[in-house]
């Protein structure tokens, strides 16, 4: 399954199940809009490199 596909799904599950906004499951999740979900996970492993030295 795609990331994509994975995110919707769990967008979907906050959104139907919790009665979450879109924003607000965003939120939950550490997305945003604005952002590209390639950039995110590039944002993220960089941190990442960074915080293992």
């Amino acid at each position: 399954m795609a990331d994509g596909t994975n995110h919707e799904m769990a967008l979907d599950i906050l959104r139907c199940h919790l009665g979450m906004s879109k924003e607000e499951a965003l939120k939950e999740l550490g997305l945003s809009e604005s952002e590209s979900v390639e950039q995110q996970v590039l944002n993220v492993q960089s941190q990442l490199a960074r915080d293992t030295k």
